[in-house]
């Protein structure tokens, strides 16, 4: 059944028809604006502050930063971790251009396997699009060079981000995706994940579990690429 056929059948299913003109222009108009929501005043702040913002919020919610002067030593910062943790030194990474151009053979110990994650995976390594200061969130797309897989299936999920991607408000990342990744394909990505803190719940007895619906630790490396961000 064809995608025109199926929506067919979900708006006669709801006795919906096609929008009024004036209904389906404004809705338009809407979309094409997109409208600023209130943003917080603590995201405005200088470049410094932004990052420590951003750091302090990641670390707020179970996560852990390490941050180095250059993509240079990303691997050796995911080797520490990997050894500080206890952890396996094989993982599942992005084929994202900027990852694989890291010097990895300087760490090899560290056996890395490019693309989507498998159940069978304990650690991932992930590439991350851009890091909102007012949360600490991470804006994770999807995509074929960034597969949603690394997102969910690991234990330990690592995200490497540059600081010259951290922005302060939600909108400010949107404007990133709008500008970068809608020109090359048409469309909006098709899932973008918002990944504040590692997977969590507290609803049985109220007790906090870490790791309920994806990773229990979350590990950000930041790479200081950015010298107005460095205070």
């Amino acid at each position: 059944m064809s995608r025109e056929a199926i929506l067919g059948a979900i708006q006669r299913g709801l006795r919906r028809g096609p929008l009024p003109d004036d209904q389906a222009m404004a809705l338009r108009a809407r979309l094409n604006a997109h409208p600023r929501h209130l943003i917080p005043a603590r995201s405005r702040v200088p470049r410094p502050e932004q990052v420590a913002l951003f750091i302090r919020n990641l670390e707020k919610e179970f996560s852990t930063v390490a941050r180095v002067p250059e993509g240079s030593e990303v691997p050796g910062a995911v080797a520490d971790y990997l050894a500080g943790q206890n952890l396996p030194s094989d993982f599942a990474m992005a084929a994202h251009p900027e990852l694989q151009a890291l010097p990895w053979e300087s760490r090899p110990l560290l056996r890395r396997r490019e693309g989507k994650a498998e159940a069978s995976d304990l650690v991932t390594v992930q590439h991350g699009y851009a890091g909102i200061a007012e949360t600490g969130t991470l804006m994770l797309p999807g995509g074929p060079q960034r597969p949603t897989t690394l997102n969910l299936l690991a234990d330990t999920a690592i995200v490497v981000l540059r600081a010259s991607r951290v922005v302060g408000a939600y909108e400010e990342a949107f404007d990133l995706l709008r500008a970068e990744l809608v020109p090359a394909s048409g469309i909006m990505p098709r899932n973008v994940m918002l990944v504040t803190g590692p997977s969590r719940s507290a609803d049985i007895e109220s007790t906090l579990e870490l790791g309920a619906h994806g990773p229990r630790r979350l590990h950000v490396v930041l790479v200081d690429d950015d010298a107005a961000a460095v205070g």
